[in-house]
C-alpha cells in the first residue's frame, strides 16, 4: 500500500500541531502576545495542538484506520471553535487568533485532501491487483 500522502499529510500535522501547542503554552505560562487573549483559547491551542502532534500526526504516519476519524473529528473541533469565535466572540477576539485559526483549518482542509487522495489511490491499486 502506498502512503505517500499520508506521510505529508502527517509532517503538516504534526506541524501545525506543534505551531497550536507552542503559542497555547506561551500564553498559559505568562507571555504576553500583544493582544486580548480569550481565557479558554490557549487552553484549547495547547490540547488540540499536543493532541495533534501526538496522537494524530502518528495515525495518519501509520496509515491507522483511526486517522481518517481523528482527523475529521480535528477538523470539525477547529470549524466549531471558529463558527464561535466569529458569533459568540465577534466582538472581542483578537484578529490575530482568527487569522491563526483560519491558517489552522486551511492546513486541515490540505491534510484531509491528500488523505483522501490516498485513499482512493489505495482503492484503486488494490482493486487493480485483486484477481477476478
Amino acid at each position: 500500500m502506498k502512503t505517500i500522502y499520508y506521510k505529508i499529510a502527517a509532517v503538516l500535522a504534526f506541524i501545525i500541531g506543534a505551531m497550536a501547542f507552542v503559542s497555547g503554552i506561551q500564553v498559559l505560562l505568562g507571555r504576553d502576545p500583544g493582544y486580548h487573549v480569550l481565557n479558554w483559547l490557549p487552553i484549547y491551542n495547547y490540547t488540540m495542538g499536543f493532541l495533534t502532534a501526538l496522537v494524530t500526526a502518528p495515525l495518519i504516519w501509520r496509515s491507522s484506520k483511526l486517522a481518517m476519524p481523528v482527523a475529521l473529528t480535528t477538523t470539525g473541533l477547529h470549524m466549531l471553535v471558529m463558527f464561535i469565535l466569529q458569533t459568540t466572540y465577534r466582538d472581542v477576539v483578537a484578529a490575530e487568533s482568527i487569522q491563526a485559526m483560519t491558517i489552522r483549518l486551511v492546513t486541515w482542509g490540505v491534510i484531509l485532501i491528500l488523505m483522501f487522495i490516498q485513499t482512493a489511490k489505495n482503492k484503486a491499486l488494490k482493486k487493480a491487483t485483486v484477481p477476478a
